[in-house]
């Protein structure tokens, strides 16, 4: 066996890369994949049930997981998935490969409601597959494009937006994800509308870490992202500067692409649209251009906003907000909206994220991550301003 992501040698049945922390998929099953496929992974079975999409690197399918009788989840029923399939010519390349594990080490290592779930990390008839939580409902870019579309029908005037109350419940969701995803070291790196799915009852999903970067600390210094060789990965439109020079990134780097993902949903465009230009002159502006006012496109939206996006867009990550949870108190307050209870269980999920070292300080952790788990989507699903 070689790791998928350092190509080292691994002993047979190792699921975790000595070398380089990677997870490792279970061993190799055989068997044609799609609609009705069963796969047997020994502790569970998982059957496919249809196409829900793809892409250039794969194809992600609805199906379906049982647990056999007298496993602890098996009273639950089948849990629906979401079943993500590395094409076979994608495959045989081991960048992608790398890139396809590394979203499975991000998914396995958080556990948050504001991140779409991890349930395994296997090969079938030379595939990887990645099952993950499946979440109903649609996008941020999907919600976005309803509401621009609503507003060229209501005729000149209207609103291209997301109201501001409601933007800013999906923002802080999405603040809380990236908080725990800071907390235990991972750099989301693809932060952009098309990556935060909605589901029906409000709740905000952080998916896609296919790009991200896990961080090392050295001590005394600020945290410094290992940066890949190559051209920039990502899109120009939510990019930091950082990122489109292929400089080393921080968790401000994410603040960044979240603070152009909340320009959009206010303004119903990000600062530089890809409407307006091409990829290359998206980067450079990226780098070289001061973003517009947000009063510009939002003539009504709250004036305290003005300098709060000056700073959160600020080209030099050092004088950007340090934090997602500093970002979301700014917003906040410019928004003079109180701090909720489950907005304060954000931060306490963040304090708790880290894995600690003894196990009974696990086990700790984690009965107060199922704690703090349900207080928030709880919290969340009751002020849903969409019902």
């Amino acid at each position: 066996m070689v790791c998928v992501q350092c190509s080292g040698s691994l002993p047979a049945g190792v699921r975790i890369c000595p070398q380089c922390r990677a997870l490792q998929p279970l061993a190799a099953q055989h068997g044609p994949l799609g609609p009705g496929a069963t796969l047997d992974l020994g502790h569970a079975r998982v059957v496919v049930q249809a196409r829900l999409g793809e892409g250039g690197m794969g194809v992600v399918w609805r199906a379906w997981l049982f647990h056999p009788p007298g496993h602890p989840e098996s009273a639950k029923g089948p849990v629906p998935l979401a079943l993500k399939v590395l094409r076979a010519h994608v495959h045989e390349q081991p960048a992608m490969r790398a890139l396809f594990a590394k979203e499975a080490e991000a998914l396995r290592s958080l556990h948050h409601p504001n991140i779409v779930g991890f349930h395994d990390f296997f090969e079938w008839d030379g595939a990887l597959c990645l099952a993950m939580e499946l979440v109903p409902g649609g996008t941020m870019e999907d919600l976005i494009a309803r509401h621009r579309a609503r507003a060229k029908i209501a005729g000149a005037g209207a609103p291209m937006g997301v109201p501001v109350g409601r933007a800013w419940y999906y923002f802080q969701q999405l603040l809380g994800a990236l908080a725990a995803t800071h907390a235990v070291g991972v750099v989301h790196s693809d932060v952009k509308p098309s990556n935060v799915l909605i589901r029906r009852d409000g709740i905000v999903k952080l998916s896609d870490f296919g790009i991200a970067r896990l961080v090392k600390e050295r001590p005394g210094v600020a945290p410094e992202a290992l940066v890949p060789a190559g051209p920039a990965v990502g899109t120009g439109a939510y990019m930091s500067p950082e990122q489109v020079l292929s400089r080393p990134m921080d968790a401000r780097s994410d603040l960044y692409s979240a603070a152009v993902v909340f320009y959009e949903m206010l303004a119903g465009r990000p600062p530089f649209s890809p409407e307006d230009t091409g990829e290359f002159s998206l980067r450079q502006a990226q780098v070289e251009s001061p973003p517009p006012p947000l009063l510009t496109f939002v003539p009504e939206a709250p004036p305290a906003l003005e300098p709060l996006l000056a700073r959160a867009l600020a080209k030099d990550p050092r004088y950007r907000f340090a934090s997602a949870m500093e970002l979301g108190d700014a917003v906040r307050v410019a928004l003079g909206e109180r701090e909720t209870p489950e907005w304060r269980a954000q931060a306490e999920f963040a304090s708790q994220a880290p894995m600690p070292e003894g196990r009974a300080e696990r086990r700790a952790r984690e009965t107060k991550l199922l704690t703090l788990h349900d207080f928030v989507v709880t919290g969340y699903q009751a002020s849903n301003p969409a019902r």
